[in-house]
């Protein structure tokens, strides 16, 4: 009976180890298909965030296995980054930007409809 209580708490024990484990290799692999999302190039535009806090901006100039190197945008000055050293990748593409702009065109396109329509029909009366 002992030996069967020493496993269970040894079990116990172990498995939030492996749970962590386990959840640090799948960021591992969310980080790298994020990168490999972006693409490697002048277009490939990103924000890294590491896990010390630190923010880097600039492109993605190659993607390695276990690493990759982002240069800045202004001075072109390469940095070589451990995937298991990322926290967040943010894309700097634009497209969030370009999407509210549409928005904002399409409310104000429907708003200038409407006012021509509310008019037309003040007129009729």
């Amino acid at each position: 009976m002992k030996k069967i209580s020493y496993l269970l708490s040894l079990l116990l024990i172990l498995a939030p180890i492996a749970h962590v484990a386990a959840q640090t290799q799948t960021d591992l692999e969310h980080v790298k298909k994020n990168v490999a999302k972006l693409g490697v190039g002048s277009k490939a535009k990103a924000t890294i965030t590491l896990n010390s806090g630190s923010k880097v901006k600039g492109y993605v100039y190659s993607a390695g296995d276990e690493d990759f190197v982002i240069r800045d945008g202004k001075t072109d000055s390469p940095t070589t980054i451990r995937y298991a050293d990322v926290k967040n990748v943010d894309d700097n593409r634009g497209h969030h930007i370009a999407k509210l702009a549409v928005i904002f065109v399409g409310i104000g396109a429907a708003v200038a409809v409407l006012a021509v329509f509310g008019a037309i029909a003040a007129n009729e009366r």
